[in-house]
C-alpha cells in the first residue's frame, strides 16, 4: 500500500480492479527483483557501490535519517529498482541490440498488427512489441518458477469504491 499510495498520490480510494491491476504489475516487479537475487545480482561490487553512493547522498539530504520508516522505504525500493534494471538488461534489453534478424521475424510472424506498413515504416513499433513479448515470455517463466499467493480477502478490505 505503501507503494501503491507513493505511486497515486492525491487519490484517497482505489477500487478492487485498480488494486487488483497494481498489484499485478507489482508482483512483475517483484519476479524480477527475485530473479536478480537468485542470479547474485546484489552481490556485484558495481551494484554495492551504485547503492551506498545513493545512500550516502541520501542522508546528506537531512530530510530522512535511517531511524526513519520511510528511510527503509526508500532504500529498498532503490535497491530493488536497481535489481531490476541491471535483470532487465542482462533478460531482456541486451538481446534487443544485437537482433535485427529475430525482430523482424517478429515483424513478418505479427505483419497484420502493422496494418500492410512496410518494416521501416513500423521498425520502432516493432522493436517496442518484440520487447513487451520477450518480457511477457519472461514473467510466464518467472510466475511459473516462484509461486504467488494472493490474499483476495485482504486486497478486498483494502479497496474503496
Amino acid at each position: 500500500m505503501w507503494v501503491y499510495k507513493k505511486n497515486h498520490a492525491g487519490i484517497a480510494t482505489a477500487s478492487y480492479q485498480d488494486l487488483a491491476s497494481y498489484l499485478d504489475l507489482y508482483l512483475n516487479f517483484k519476479l524480477k527483483v527475485a530473479e536478480a537475487k537468485a542470479m547474485n545480482l546484489d552481490a556485484d561490487t558495481a551494484y554495492k557501490k551504485e547503492i551506498n553512493g545513493y545512500e550516502n547522498a541520501l542522508k546528506a539530504q537531512k530530510k530522512t535519517s535511517p531511524k526513519n520508516i520511510e528511510y527503509n522505504f526508500i532504500m529498498n525500493e532503490y535497491r530493488e529498482g536497481v535489481l531490476m534494471f541491471n535483470v532487465s538488461e542482462k533478460k531482456i534489453w541486451s538481446k534487443l541490440q544485437d537482433s535485427e534478424a529475430a525482430i523482424e521475424d517478429f515483424y513478418n510472424k505479427n505483419i497484420n498488427a502493422y496494418q500492410g506498413k512496410s518494416y521501416d515504416e513500423v521498425r520502432g513499433q516493432v522493436t517496442a512489441d518484440y520487447q513487451q513479448s520477450l518480457e511477457n515470455a519472461w514473467i510466464k517463466t518467472l510466475r511459473a518458477k516462484y509461486t504467488v499467493k494472493i490474499n483476495e480477502d485482504e486486497l478486498r478490505k483494502l479497496a474503496k469504491p
